[in-house]
């Protein structure tokens, strides 16, 4: 592989929540609001510790089967269970009645999602030193309306979200749209992303280097990858595993 002077690496993938963007405004603002309407006080740390056991359970629901494509009653237990393990993480005990009710709440706060800082400036940086830039989200939107709504289109190759391909994270389907997409082999490419099952052992399953982003240094994960995987805190930290001649 020459495209990249030394590097054998040809395509670098990115994960988009919580490794490219993140909930804005952030997501312990809107969960303390909303729990602040119920009586309950919470703090941020407790929130992104919740959130990180409530990620950990979609990841492990996605793979046992996509929570978007589920009926609408099933949708609404997976997300009672994944409030319940936000407010969990945060030091509150809330039945499934109570904490569905917070959901909702949750999902009635204008939000959005907006790019990590680091963003803007990286990834172009990597386009310029010859690397296809990709993102693999599951998401239900395409992948050219998630890269006009967040301004990606001038920084990454492609996006593929699984409402696309039909399946998501950590299936395989997804993955190989995207080397597809890349014009790139597994051993060609690295997947940068925050979730253990959806990210780190999605991308080894067929045959893609993983990288495991962990935006939230402070707080310990709920799932920890094998230790020979890289961990991260910031696209720096890519740019700094590429320039070692990966």
């Amino acid at each position: 592989m020459t495209t990249n002077g030394s590097h054998r690496i040809k395509a670098v993938f990115f994960d988009l929540y919580n490794t490219l963007a993140r909930f804005w405004p952030p997501r312990e603002e809107i969960q303390a609001q909303a729990c602040a309407e119920f009586g309950y006080t919470v703090t941020a740390e407790g929130i992104a510790r919740g959130y990180l056991r409530a990620d950990a359970f979609m990841s492990r629901e996605n793979a046992r089967g996509q929570v978007q494509r589920r009926s609408a009653a099933e949708q609404l237990a997976f997300f009672t269970e994944y409030e319940r393990l936000i407010l969990e993480g945060a030091g509150v005990e809330a039945p499934p009645s109570v904490a569905g009710r917070i959901w909702e709440r949750v999902r009635e706060i204008p939000y959005g999602m907006a790019l990590f800082d680091d963003v803007g400036d990286t990834l172009p940086r990597l386009r310029a030193s010859g690397y296809v830039v990709g993102v693999i989200t599951n998401m239900a939107s395409t992948g050219a309306q998630v890269a006009s709504d967040l301004g990606l289109d001038a920084w990454t190759d492609f996006v593929v979200t699984s409402g696309e391909v039909g399946i998501g994270k950590p299936h395989p389907p997804i993955y190989l749209a995207a080397l597809a997409r890349a014009n790139a082999g597994p051993s060609e490419t690295v997947m940068v992303g925050d979730s253990v099952t959806g990210d780190v052992e999605g991308s080894m399953a067929v045959g893609i280097a993983p990288v495991y982003m962990n935006r939230y240094p402070d707080v310990p994960p709920e799932e920890a990858p094998p230790e020979w995987v890289p961990t991260v805190h910031d696209l720096a930290g890519v740019e700094g595993l590429l320039r070692g001649g990966w």
